[in-house]
């Protein structure tokens, strides 16, 4: 039907989708993972760096005031599980040789994986993962407390005078336990619209961050009599955001925060641990799958623990892929900034601004209906992918011609 003129049973448009290159019409698949879809995952990547950063220094709705309230970039990273292979580094950050004599390279695929396999707390690293989510939660609870003890205030009372934002994203270690990356700031009792109390410094929040997380504790399962409780690690990494126009950009700046935490927001642990990037449906594949044995044993500890009744609430089965980690890998509170949701919608209209003015003589506004469609699938057939493989030049022969 066209709306301007009443027109009814008119064909405005009519796409037979056999006359595309594919064979089919193409749609985002708005997967965040790297290894799934690349195209959607940059997408996804560029939303939360604008996310982030409009929480820093302002832009997509949030007033540029926000860049002068006190904010920190904190990471929060798990237990330790058991001696893993790694590069610890001694003074003036020299890198100095493993527990297992070896001075690994940083691209060594031993990193992180246990020293000794057999002895390593598969159980605690995936029931760890598990209650990451929660020990954040707890976390925040915490740090709103602290904040208002060291300013003298009440917990009711401290919202009158001040709120605390965060964003936040998950990462996966090498040795597949999760931790966060955070942006941490102080704003009025409305948030990044009110400016916050002159009690209020970056010192403060760093203080009271460490406190709440060495405070903070979720008690977990009681399997075959040993009772579980989690906590973050004890490697608490806390630094002042500064601009670079104070600075001279010497500091940690807004931009190399925000580049930094939409990194991660679209990996997962296949990216860290050579795990899978889709959920299992039998145990049994695991042994067709090309993935690192530490892997291997994390998802299999998941399934394991997943088939136990009290367990039954965390998923572990259905997030094994995920080495039991089942949140979402990217986070904020209400206040902090913009939305992904915000972002998407401003691009879309966007877009349809500029299909209006590439059809100025066209109708006005018409409603489409589309039927017919059928699914046809996710990525590139196996043909596809042979022919991109076959069309991509060979490693350090790009420019070079090519003889029949």
């Amino acid at each position: 039907m066209n709306t301007r003129t009443g027109e009814i049973g008119n064909v405005l448009h009519h796409l037979d989708s056999s006359s595309l290159p594919a064979g089919h019409l193409l749609v985002r698949c708005n997967n965040r993972r790297t290894t799934r879809c690349a195209a959607c995952a940059e997408v996804y990547r560029r939303d939360t760096f604008h996310l982030i950063t409009s929480g820093l220094r302002g832009g997509k709705g949030v007033p540029e005031r926000v860049a002068a309230h006190p904010r920190v970039f904190a990471t929060f990273t798990a237990p330790g599980f058991g001696p893993v292979h790694n590069r610890p580094t001694g003074p003036a950050r020299t890198v100095r040789r493993c527990r297992c004599g070896t001075l690994h390279d940083q691209d060594d695929p031993v990193l992180g994986t246990p020293l000794d396999p057999d002895t390593y707390d598969y159980e605690a690293a995936v029931l760890w993962n598990a209650h990451a989510g929660l020990l954040w939660r707890r976390f925040s609870i915490y740090l709103r407390r602290e904040v208002a003890k060291r300013a003298g205030l009440t917990q009711r009372d401290f919202r009158e005078y001040a709120r605390v934002s965060f964003a936040k994203v998950a990462e996966y270690q090498k040795r597949g336990a999760v931790h966060f990356h955070a942006v941490i700031r102080i704003d009025g009792p409305e948030g990044g619209d009110t400016p916050p109390p002159v009690w209020a410094t970056a010192e403060l929040l760093t203080d009271a961050i460490r406190a709440a997380a060495t405070s903070a504790r979720v008690d977990g399962p009681v399997i075959d009599g040993r009772a579980h409780t989690f906590a973050f690690g004890r490697q608490l990494d806390v630094r002042t955001i500064r601009s670079a126009d104070f600075s001279g950009g010497q500091e940690l700046t807004e931009r190399a925060v925000a580049a930094y935490i939409a990194k991660y927001a679209t990996k997962g642990a296949e990216t860290a641990t050579g795990a899978l990037d889709r959920p299992l449906k039998f145990l049994a594949e695991l042994a067709q799958l090309d993935i690192t044995d530490h892997a291997r044993r994390l998802i299999r500890a998941a399934w394991t623990l997943g088939a136990r009744k009290d367990l039954e609430h965390l998923r572990l089965r259905a997030w094994a892929h995920m080495l039991g980690f089942r949140g979402h890998f990217s986070t904020k509170s209400r206040r902090y900034s913009t939305t992904l949701g915000a972002l998407r919608t401003a691009r879309a209209e966007y877009r349809r601004a500029q299909a209006a003015t590439a059809n100025e003589d066209g109708p006005e506004t018409t409603t489409l209906v589309l039927a017919h469609w059928v699914y046809a699938g996710t990525g590139l057939t196996d043909a596809e992918a042979w022919l991109t493989e076959t069309l991509e030049p060979a490693p350090g022969t790009e420019g070079e011609p090519t003889h029949g």
